[in-house]
């Protein structure tokens, strides 16, 4: 049984965490009663308390729950929300929040409320992004774009125009036909970590990845105008390449879609100090779900621009260095970079 840092787990008691509700819970000595984090009960001294993962090790430990934070309530809330998640995934047309919570066992406003805590966007928002990835696989097979859309559980055409240029940065035609219109310049540039494929719209950097070609581009984007670049994005490319030798706070311009949830996570992790390290955990409770970990880890593997979204000052809670698509030791490497010749002890976000 992994137990939780003590030091990181008190921290959270003293600060009645709600975003660690469900990550474990404080089991006080002297009384044998377990806690979530954010109970309001008077704190015990530190001497007295000891953290179990899940509320079951608790209770084979011989602790009982809190009457007034009632910790086993955690527990069926992120059960409800995973109910729920299943249900909005195996839905072919959108399912209304009233009926989400009925079948869940909540109240539709309080189950809002949970849905979003736990997963960082709200029932309707998920809904969305699940239709919005439906779309994106129909578009890329030969059928028709209304037949697509409708497919993917769009109530109408207009309801997926409305946001299909903010959610795949294209059009569904141009999406259908492989990126058929857009322009994408590339260069494949040495650096410190071997081979960067470095690629770029007018708008931003849209793919910074180690060891791909414009082959793998061609692949991605099959009908696009994908180009070798004549000098258009050399001050991009330039400024991405020193952001691996002279690290900085600068942050170049971007051109990358995800799901709602990726471009949160995304958005993250750039905000993570040069120089410092945050474990999946804390960036899960940093975009709001707290109980997301291994969703965070796909986000961070999804990452299409390495470096520039800095995935790799993502590392495990117990210090070790966790994974990396561009390899570890490029992982090690950008860390040396930084000053960070070892994975340090974590901060609490936000210092």
């Amino acid at each position: 049984m992994t137990r939780p840092d003590p030091e990181s787990a008190c921290n959270a008691c003293d600060a009645r965490d709600r975003a660690r509700d469900g990550l474990f819970v404080g089991a006080v000595m002297t009384t044998r009663i377990y806690c979530k984090p954010s109970c309001p009960a008077r704190h015990p001294k530190r001497e007295n308390v000891e953290f179990f993962t899940t509320p079951a090790e608790a209770r084979a430990a011989g602790y009982r729950a809190c009457l007034r934070c009632r910790p086993d309530k955690v527990g069926r809330d992120r059960q409800a929300v995973a109910k729920a998640v299943g249900l909005i995934e195996a839905a072919k047309e959108p399912v209304r929040l009233a009926a989400l919570a009925a079948e869940v066992g909540y109240a539709p406003h309080h189950f809002q409320r949970l849905f979003t805590r736990d997963t960082g966007v709200s029932p309707a928002a998920y809904a969305r992004a699940v239709r919005a990835r439906r779309a994106e696989a129909h578009l890329q097979e030969d059928k028709p774009v209304t037949d697509a859309i409708y497919d993917a559980g769009f109530s109408a055409p207009s309801r997926f125009y409305a946001d299909a240029g903010a959610r795949l940065g294209m059009t569904p035609s141009v999406w259908r036909d492989g990126g058929r219109g857009e322009t994408i310049r590339f260069v494949v540039a040495d650096s410190p970590l071997g081979p960067l494929l470095i690629a770029a719209t007018q708008k931003g950097i849209c793919r910074l990845t180690f060891g791909e070609d414009e082959a793998a581009l061609q692949a991605r984007f099959p009908h696009a105008d994908i180009r070798a670049d004549d000098g258009t994005i050399v001050p991009w490319v330039e400024a991405a390449l020193s952001q691996i030798e002279r690290p900085s706070d600068h942050q170049l311009p971007l051109d990358v879609r995800g799901t709602a949830f990726q471009e949160k996570v995304w958005a993250e992790l750039r905000k993570i100090p040069l120089g410092q390290t945050r474990s999946y955990g804390d960036i899960a409770a940093a975009v709001g779900s707290p109980g997301a970990v291994r969703a965070v880890g796909t986000a961070n593997g999804s990452n299409p621009v390495a470096v520039l979204v800095p995935c790799h000052r993502v590392i495990r809670s117990d210090g070790s260095l966790g994974g990396y698509g561009g390899g570890l030791p490029n992982k090690v490497k950008l860390l040396a970079a930084e000053g960070i010749s070892e994975p340090a002890p974590l901060l609490p976000l936000g210092d």
